[in-house]
């Protein structure tokens, strides 16, 4: 007989095993391919999209237009602006055919936004002391006005503005200055300086006036029937202290020039008085500076200074120096002293003392025989970096150094720099 208890327990239902439909599998699969499928096609679409939006290497982009600015009666030249990549290469001059860039071998140039801070970049070439009369007329009558040039006429086209300093007058007129050298050259000289890439010419010199007022104010005048732009030096004080503005890939560029060596008293400019810019008072180049950087983003001071074959700048060279930059001036660039002497950096800006001779007559000191074209690519943000192209300067036609000729200026030029060094490409840099 069973208990109260079994009596009332329910009986235990047996489970039936769990079975899946035809139907249920068939959602489920269609499901998974479908969660599949979705998977794959995200994973494509992303990586399509991911492709579509990287950024190559070099990016072409749309090169800015730069206007000309007419200054008086000189007009700056046009130039092509640069279609810039990750780097951006310097503008071509138009009277430049194609230009070839630098072989492997040769010195690098620098290019035109290399590290000179954001935003356009102009790029400035400056050469030394150029002579076209004496022994260097002698060679260009027997070989060709462009004779001076046909080695580097490359590096001095390619730049956006290339500036010389010239020795000498260009007239057929005056009486010699009683002076130990006194020059001068023809007129038929100049086609070819153009055509060389210079742009404008520092005459704040001591021989421009070798063949008298009248020797100066030719030189003018045929300065600017060739097109040339010039400086440093006038028929009166205000022509000769005023600056030349251009206008090169956007930025205003203001170029002076000032000379510490004048022969005598009666050549420098005055009131009503042709002659040059002297700088033995500083007050005066200070304050054209200052009203120069009122006009332009970047003001370039060309200044004539110093002792002959001297390696190291004069204390007088020095002290001007500092003070065009407290007036606001962004680079100097010397010349005078026939050898090259070094660089210094205050406030952030450079100072190359001296260039050298770039065309000349032969001296047989080599130290003459060194020169150098020195290349600055400068920001509106009155930033410049430099660049050294080694060069030889030899029987009136500069050419570029060979590797190893260049690596020992190099080496030359950093012993004698102040806080600067040149480094084994010819870059200019703080130690």
């Amino acid at each position: 007989m069973k208990s109260r208890a079994e009596r009332h327990r329910r009986p235990e239902k047996k489970r039936k095993p769990y079975v899946i439909s035809m139907k249920k599998l068939a959602i489920f699969s269609g499901a998974a391919v479908a969660c599949f499928v979705v998977g794959i096609g995200i994973s494509y679409i992303s990586t399509q999209f991911n492709q579509t939006d990287a950024i190559p290497d070099q990016v072409e982009a749309p090169a800015a237009v730069s206007k000309p600015t007419e200054q008086g009666n000189v007009t700056a030249k046009p130039t092509t602006a640069p279609a810039p990549t990750t780097s951006i290469q310097p503008s071509a001059k138009p009277s430049a055919s194609t230009v070839p860039s630098a072989k492997p071998s040769e010195f690098p140039s620098v290019s035109a936004g290399s590290g000179a801070g954001s935003g356009p970049t102009v790029k400035l070439t400056f050469v030394g002391d150029v002579l076209l009369g004496s022994k260097v007329e002698d060679q260009m009558k027997q070989f060709g006005y462009d004779y001076p040039y046909s080695a580097v006429k490359d590096y001095l086209q390619k730049a956006d503005y290339t500036i010389a300093n010239l020795e000498t007058p260009i007239t057929m007129r005056g009486e010699a200055e009683q002076k130990e050298y006194a020059y001068r050259s023809s007129p038929l000289a100049l086609p070819e300086l153009a055509k060389s890439g210079i742009d404008l010419v520092n005459l704040a010199n001591n021989h421009v006036m070798d063949y008298g007022k009248d020797g100066l104010l030719d030189t003018l005048e045929a300065l600017d029937k060739a097109g040339i732009n010039r400086i440093g030096a006038g028929k009166d004080a205000n022509e000769a202290y005023q600056p030349v503005i251009v206008e090169k890939q956007g930025i205003r560029i203001a170029f002076l020039g000032f000379s510490r060596v004048v022969p005598d008293s009666s050549w420098k400019a005055g009131k009503n008085k042709a002659g040059v810019a002297e700088t033995y008072d500083y007050r005066v180049p200070v304050e054209a500076i200052t009203k120069a950087k009122e006009k332009a983003d970047l003001v370039v001071v060309i200044a004539h200074w110093g002792v002959e074959r001297q390696d190291d700048p004069d204390k007088y060279q020095k002290e001007l120096a500092h003070r065009y930059i407290d007036a606001g001036a962004d680079l100097i660039v010397g010349g005078h002293p026939h050898v090259v002497q070094g660089f210094e950096q205050y406030k952030g800006k450079w100072i190359a003392y001296s260039l050298g001779n770039f065309i000349f007559t032969m001296n047989p000191n080599p130290k003459t025989w060194d020169s150098m074209i020195l290349e600055a690519t400068c920001s509106k943000v009155n930033r410049c970096d430099l660049q050294v192209v080694p060069v030889l300067a030899k029987l009136a036609k500069p050419e570029v150094m060979t590797a190893e000729q260049g690596t020992k200026l190099f080496e030359r030029l950093t012993q004698i720099s102040m806080g600067a060094k040149v480094d084994h490409n010819g870059k200019v840099q703080l130690k």
